[in-house]
């Protein structure tokens, strides 16, 4: 079984036709959605990209592997996994795969993706390396002319200097962009391991649609900034919310960029999802031509999600939102049905299902579940609430979250904690966590997280205990915390 693993980065769910929108053209990935299995309840252990990115190659939470933040943001953390790290590429390679790996690694400084085994240019970095050699020689190979941008996006930061730039025009035709000449050295790999015959796993990862958005006229113009419906979102008041997001929001320079100028970044940031979707369109299609279809199981996912001025914000940060933890996730195995499933998965969970596909022992992807038997079809036993955590970006900020079908509690040791109730409040504009009526939701889906993050040996819970004082929340150990006390509402 060949694996084809594609993957974006910052990627919003909501920007992909098969997940609803009405107006992006994403005809590839909607295509192979229609084809195989959409995950509605997809999301990512933690949204920043080096800590999520190390969940996927180790099957394990970012606690667990302990690589917690971006290295271009270091904050005192590891800079690379551990040297006795157990890495899905290695089992793979123990079972005669041919790996590659082309584009975004970000997994790490001193050890790039050939130091595990992958094949591929090495592109460090969080953005489109342009200057990188390999690029610079397929410019000119082609003729194409070099990147140049104009026509820059940004805001103005509370000091008065320029903020972070947000999007800009690029002056060059779609066969030079970054994005083309990832999927052309994606294309040539997958020629030459078809040639060799053996089994292979090849991930394209995308840059974008991260920002700063820079398109071509074509892709910069695609979309009609009227078409935008501002995310409801936008009328964040940060009343009752942890002081570090109102922060966050002056970081980015949000309210100083005029609501007509938030609508043409939308736009353009849909133009970038088009763009990559027909580079992808490339990878499949040739797939196709080389006869490999009915023998590779196919993968696309991002690391994390993006705000795009939902909550008035930009990028992603210390606000555990449904807008940067849910994400695109669509495997096609061949031979299953298609299918739209609603189980709580993860990234993580590709890690387990890779594994099981090449034949590979999945145990030591500890915090990984295999997504094979959904993918098949079937209806395993399967955890009723999700788990996540973020360790800081910029500086240090641990978070925990548990979701389940209607409630979502984050806990914020360093300020107030958070309760949504995203039946009544699908926007997460109404932090609940002090409101008397949902007490008994609050206590029970802390006890709730308290045991998960026990039992996972998430130090994170000895926090808890003196906090909340967890001992005091009437917990019958004989019972779980959904018989205990139901839920609410």
């Amino acid at each position: 079984m060949n694996l084809l693993f594609l993957m974006t980065d910052q990627h919003r769910v909501d920007t992909l036709g098969c997940y609803g929108n009405p107006h992006v053209a994403t005809p590839n990935l909607d295509r192979l959605a229609a084809t195989g299995t959409r995950f509605d309840r997809f999301y990512t252990p933690t949204a920043i990209c080096t800590p999520a990115r190390a969940s996927l190659l180790t099957g394990q939470a970012p606690f667990r592997h302990r690589l917690l933040a971006n290295y271009e943001r270091n904050v005192g953390y590891l800079e690379d996994l551990r040297e006795d790290a157990f890495t899905f590429p290695e089992a793979l390679r123990e079972r005669g795969y041919q790996l590659g790996l082309i584009g975004k690694w970000h997994g790490g400084t001193s050890r790039n993706a050939a130091s595990y085994g992958f094949d591929g240019p090495d592109l460090p970095g969080w953005h489109n390396p342009v200057d990188h050699p390999d690029y610079r020689a397929y410019l000119e190979e082609r003729g194409l002319p070099p990147y140049r941008i104009s026509d820059l996006i940004r805001g103005t930061t509370p000091n008065g200097n320029q903020g972070n730039l947000l999007a800009a025009r690029l002056h060059q035709p779609v066969e030079a962009t970054f994005e083309h000449y990832l999927a052309t050295r994606a294309i040539e790999h997958m020629e030459r391991y078809a040639a060799d015959g053996r089994p292979f796993f090849l991930a394209t990862h995308f840059f974008g649609p991260h920002l700063p958005y820079l398109l071509p006229d074509e892709y910069f113009d695609m979309y009609d900034p009227g078409l935008v419906e501002l995310p409801p979102s936008i009328a964040e008041t940060f009343e009752g919310k942890p002081p570090v997001q109102r922060n966050y929001s002056a970081h980015w320079t949000f309210d100083t960029i005029p609501i007509e100028v938030t609508r043409k970044l939308i736009a353009v940031y849909w133009g970038y999802v088009t763009l990559i979707d027909e580079q992808i369109g490339r990878i499949l299609d040739r797939m196709d031509e080389l006869g490999l279809t009915d023998r590779t199981s196919v993968f696309f996912t991002a690391d994390h999600g993006e705000f795009t001025g939902a909550h008035r914000l930009h990028d992603k940060g210390p606000a555990m939102y449904e807008d940067i933890y849910r994400i695109p996730g669509i495997v096609r195995i061949p031979g299953e049905q298609p299918q739209v499933r609603n189980e709580f998965v993860t990234l993580t969970d590709c890690t387990a299902t890779l594994l099981e596909l090449a034949g590979c022992d999945t145990k030591p992807a500890v915090d990984s579940r295999s997504l094979a038997p959904i993918v098949r079809g079937e209806r395993p036993e399967w955890p009723g609430e999700l788990l996540a955590e973020f360790h800081g970006h910029h500086f240090p900020y641990p978070q925990r979250m548990i979701r389940d079908d209607r409630y979502k509690l984050i806990v914020n040791p360093e300020s107030v904690n958070e309760l949504y109730d995203l039946h009544a409040d699908p926007h997460e504009l109404s932090n609940r966590y002090t409101h008397q009526e949902l007490a008994p939701v609050r206590r029970r889906m802390m006890r709730r997280l308290y045991d998960l993050l026990r039992e996972r040996g998430d130090n994170f819970y000895h926090w808890m205990t003196p906090m909340y004082d967890i001992g005091a929340l009437d917990y019958d150990p004989t019972l779980s915390s959904f018989e205990k006390e139901g839920t609410a509402g």
